[in-house]
């Protein structure tokens, strides 16, 4: 007698132990597959800096300076250059501005410089915003929160609000903090003064004079041996200490930081860090009343802690500036979400990797400025000189 042919099926071992296996071979597989990733975003992070290169030597062909850093008009009524202002920018355009026409952002530029062209459909933009814009801290000039692709890093995960348009790629204005903000001017922008003027000549030693012009023929230590932008990361309000500065939970600067201070010792931040996580501030110490003050938070704004950069601390360090984040001294190195070290861009437009690990001098040493032997080397060692323009160091060997 014959009996009908019986189908085994699994039985609960065999089917636990595919599990387990599937689970070994994702376990395996996925670091690989996010490692391919973050190479092919730090790739795209690298050809964004490229980019930007080419239109600052685009932009010096045209009109024989790089892009100002620190630019714009005056409003009609001179004022402190701090105020809010709807009828002119006080000069606090970043060099990302003007070098929109040259990243293929020819439509964004018209906005800004000529507001009030009548559209194809006849009407006019309103309200009537004047040519290049209201201060960069305005959040209903559509220009000012609009995300341009080009600056900004795939890597880094911030995104919208309370940044208005968030940039990761900041001006390079050298080894000193020293009147960043200020430029040779007064604060209402309307004069050089002999003091101010001697003192910012003698810090602003970058391939970016802050609110002033350079020239590639400035660059005496030779285009490929001055970084002329740095890679930096945009804030998510995780109290890193990368991206955002210091205040006590007392609404006031945070214990021994202040403008002296933090000129003469960058270093002066760091037992603020907390020990038990090294990359953030420690509790006591955040950003409690002006959360809108943070790294990248604003392209269009010069200012160090939104788009500018020094080679004082060596990349990955702390931001260091006291509470009001928009004082005449901050200490703003590079950063980034790329192991081990961030991109900056060389003046001759090459994309360089930089580690962590750069030899950078003597971190607590004084920053230069016309007090302390203006035209010195750089106290900051291999990573001082290259944000020098004409230090006259010499660079052997790579980095």
């Amino acid at each position: 007698m014959n009996h009908p042919k019986q189908h085994r099926g699994f039985t609960l071992v065999e089917l636990l132990v595919v599990i387990a296996i599937i689970g070994v071979l994702v376990g395996l597989l996925l670091p690989a597959v996010q490692a391919a990733r973050e190479a092919a975003r730090r790739m795209s992070c690298s050809n964004n800096f490229k980019q930007i290169g080419l239109a600052i030597h685009n932009y010096h062909s045209a009109f024989d300076q790089v892009p100002t850093h620190g630019t714009g008009t005056q409003p009609g009524t001179p004022d402190s250059y701090f105020r809010a202002s709807s009828l002119g920018n006080r000069y606090r355009l970043s060099t990302l501005v003007p070098m929109l026409p040259y990243i293929e952002q020819q439509a964004l530029w018209q906005q800004i410089s000529n507001p009030n062209l009548t559209r194809t459909d006849g009407a006019v933009q309103s309200p009537p915003w004047p040519p290049m814009g209201p201060t960069p801290d305005n959040i209903q000039y559509i220009p000012w929160a609009t995300e341009v692709t080009a600056y900004r890093c795939p890597s880094d995960p911030g995104f919208g609000l309370p940044a208005l348009g968030r940039t990761n790629y900041a001006a390079c204005v050298g080894d000193s903090s020293w009147r960043v903000y200020f430029g040779p001017w007064n604060a209402q922008r309307t004069a050089t003064t002999t003091g101010a003027s001697n003192q910012a000549n003698a810090a602003h030693r970058g391939f970016f004079k802050p609110l002033d012009t350079t020239k590639f023929r400035d660059c005496l230590d030779g285009l490929s041996n001055t970084i002329a932008m740095g890679e930096i990361l945009s804030d998510v309000g995780d109290n890193d200490k990368r991206t955002i500065t210091t205040e006590s939970s007392a609404n006031s600067s945070a214990p021994g930081v202040s403008l002296a201070a933090i000129r003469n010792n960058p270093s002066v931040c760091q037992p603020l860090v907390d020990p038990e996580r090294p990359q953030f501030w420690h509790s006591d110490y955040h950003m409690i009343s002006r959360k809108l003050f943070a790294r990248g938070y604003r392209w269009a704004d010069h200012g160090p802690l939104f788009s500018g950069c020094m080679t004082i601390l060596a990349p990955n360090r702390e931001v260091c500036g006291p509470y009001n984040a928009l004082g005449t001294t901050l200490i703003a190195t590079m950063s980034s979400r790329h192991a081990g070290g961030c991109h900056v861009l060389m003046g001759d437009g090459a994309v360089r990797f930089v580690t962590d690990s750069i030899e950078s001098g003597n971190s607590s040493a004084n920053s230069i400025w016309l007090n302390n032997n203006p035209g010195a080397p750089s106290p900051y060692g291999l990573w001082g000189a290259l944000g020098t323009r004409s230090g006259r160091e010499t660079i052997d060997g790579d980095f």
